[in-house]
C-alpha cells in the first residue's frame, strides 16, 4: 500500500520537472548572456517607446478629435471615420496606386537584388567586386530629394538625358512627368537603383555562411559556375530569402509617401496618390486628425494580415515558420 502511495506521488511530480528544469535552463542562460541582453535593452526599449506607445494614439480615429480639448473632453463618434472613409473614391484610387506600386517593386526590388547578388558572389576579382559594392550602396544613403532632382533632370523634355537619347534614334521627345501611365515605373525603376546596393548586403553575408567544401565537392562532380550558384548558392539562402519575403509582403502596404510625393505634380495626381499622402493631404492637411489616423489605422490592420496570412502560407507550404 505504502509502494502504490508513493509511486502516485512521484507520478504527480513528474509534470512539474520539466517546468522547472526549463525555469533553471533560462535563468542560466540569461546569467551567462546577461551583458548581452544589457546590450539590446536600449533597442528594446526604443522599439516600445515609438512603435507600440504611439498605438495609443488610435483613439482618435473613434473620435472627432480637437486640438487644445483635454482627451475626456473629446467628442466620441464610434466608426464613423471609417465610413466616410470608405464612402470616399479618392480612397480606393488610393488603395489601388499603393498595392499596384507596391506589388511592382516587390517583384523588381526583390528579385534583381539577389540576381545583383549572386552575379557579386561570382566574381574573383576582388578590388573590382568592393568597387561594385561601394558604388551600388552609394545611392541608399542620397536623400529621395537628391534622387527626384536627378530623375527630372533625366527625364526632362529639354536637355534629358534619356528623352536626347530618344532624339538620336529620330524619336520625338517624351514628357515622362506629365503621363500617369509611366509614373508606376518610374517610382518602381527610381527605387530599385537607390536600394538595389543596400538590398543585396544580408544576400551576400548569408552567401559567406554557405560551406566552401559544398563548391569544392561539386567541382569535382563537375559542375559549372551555373551549376554551383542553382544547387548550391541559391538553397544556401533560401531560408534568408523565404523570411525576407515574408516581411516584405508584410510592409506591401505601408510604402511610404516621399517618392510619390517628390516625384509627382497635378498633371500626374491621379497615380500618385498612396494611402499615406492620401493620409497627409486629407487627414494632416485638412485637420481633420481623426480621419487621418483611421487611414493609419486600416493600413496597420491590412499590414498586419498580409504579414501572418503570407507566414501562414509558408508554414503550410514549406511547414517552417518564420514568425
Amino acid at each position: 500500500m505504502n509502494s502504490v502511495t508513493s509511486n502516485q506521488s512521484n507520478a504527480s511530480l513528474e509534470p512539474s520537472l520539466p517546468r522547472r528544469n526549463t525555469r533553471a535552463r533560462f535563468w542560466k542562460t540569461f546569467l551567462d548572456q546577461r551583458y548581452l541582453y544589457l546590450m539590446s535593452a536600449p533597442f528594446a526599449l526604443m522599439v516600445l517607446v515609438f512603435n507600440y506607445v504611439p498605438i495609443w494614439g488610435w483613439i482618435m480615429a473613434f473620435q472627432k478629435y480637437r486640438i487644445g480639448k483635454p482627451f475626456w473632453a473629446q467628442e466620441w463618434v464610434g466608426f464613423q471615420q471609417f465610413v466616410l472613409l470608405f464612402q470616399d473614391d479618392r480612397f480606393y484610387n488610393a488603395l489601388w496606386n499603393t498595392l499596384a506600386m507596391s506589388c511592382m517593386g516587390l517583384v523588381v526590388g526583390f528579385t534583381i537584388p539577389i540576381v545583383f547578388a549572386l552575379l557579386l558572389n561570382e566574381l574573383s576579382n576582388g578590388v573590382f567586386k568592393r568597387f561594385v559594392q561601394t558604388v551600388s550602396y552609394l545611392p541608399h544613403f542620397v536623400s529621395w530629394v537628391v534622387v527626384a532632382g536627378i530623375v527630372y533632370k533625366m527625364l526632362s523634355t529639354d536637355d534629358g538625358a534619356i528623352n536626347q537619347l530618344l532624339q538620336f534614334f529620330g524619336q520625338q521627345p517624351v514628357q515622362f512627368m506629365a503621363k500617369n501611365e509611366y509614373f508606376w515605373g518610374i517610382v518602381t525603376v527610381s527605387d530599385l537603383w537607390k536600394e538595389l546596393g543596400w538590398n543585396t548586403i544580408i544576400y551576400l553575408a548569408a552567401m559567406t555562411a554557405i560551406d566552401t567544401e559544398q563548391y569544392d565537392a561539386a567541382r569535382v562532380d563537375g559542375a559549372d559556375r551555373w551549376q554551383l550558384m542553382w544547387h548550391i548558392t541559391l538553397p544556401g539562402i533560401s531560408r534568408v530569402i523565404m523570411v525576407l519575403l515574408v516581411l516584405a509582403i508584410g510592409h506591401l502596404i505601408a510604402i511610404g509617401f516621399e517618392k510619390q510625393l517628390l516625384l509627382g505634380n497635378p498633371m500626374v495626381k491621379d497615380a500618385s496618390q498612396v494611402l499615406d499622402l492620401y493620409a497627409l493631404n486629407y487627414g494632416l492637411g485638412a485637420n481633420n486628425f481623426s480621419f487621418g489616423t483611421a487611414i493609419s489605422v486600416i493600413n496597420s490592420v491590412v499590414g498586419v494580415i498580409l504579414l501572418f496570412g503570407t507566414n501562414a502560407f509558408f508554414k503550410w507550404r514549406t511547414g517552417e515558420s518564420v514568425l
